[in-house]
């Protein structure tokens, strides 16, 4: 039995990722490789980072990128960008981000508007779920509205955490 085909409760999952060389998601038990990103995709990523980054840090609140593992029930994943507020008391992880972003890619859209989208929208903390396409511009979120959440798109985007609003143009300059 491989180390994908075994069953993975979250401590045994946790020990394995602490010491490995690769990042794996943990997803209904499962295994999953996390394969490397593109240029686009990076570029895409750190323009992002450096615009949330200090409304997030003017807020209390801490944005991570790409290597910060978020804890959903059973489930782990490792989005994009996040911005946590409220700290998970176990280093491992976060619980309670108020955004998360996934950066599209023809090897994870299915996985961002499906599995990570059903899971991510059950948070209460969150905010927005923002998902912003390394393929071509365009931005696209699910932004929560009271207890309901609500779906745009557009080229500008306005977020409640961090409190931040900015245009495509601005974020993907010099990327597509």
């Amino acid at each position: 039995m491989t180390l994908k085909e075994k069953a993975w409760d979250l401590e045994a999952y946790l020990a394995l990722e602490e010491a490995s060389q690769e990042k794996h998601e943990l997803v209904q038990g499962r295994l999953l490789a996390m394969a490397g990103a593109g240029r686009e995709r990076n570029r895409l990523l750190t323009r992002l980072f450096l615009r949330l980054a200090p409304a997030a840090l003017e807020a209390g609140c801490e944005a991570y990128v790409a290597d910060m593992r978020l804890r959903v029930g059973e489930d782990v994943f490792y989005p994009d960008l996040m911005v946590v507020c409220e700290p998970s008391s176990d280093p491992r992880y976060e619980e309670r981000p108020c955004l998360i972003v996934e950066i599209l890619s023809e090897s994870t859209e299915a996985m961002d508007r499906g599995r990570k989208l059903r899971s991510y929208l059950k948070l209460p903390s969150l905010k927005a779920y923002l998902l912003l396409d390394s393929r071509e511009r365009r931005a696209e979120g699910y932004f929560r509205e009271g207890e309901a959440w609500v779906y745009r798109e557009g080229d500008v985007v306005d977020l409640a955490c961090p409190p931040v609003r900015f245009s495509l143009n601005e974020v993907y300059e010099g990327v597509l």
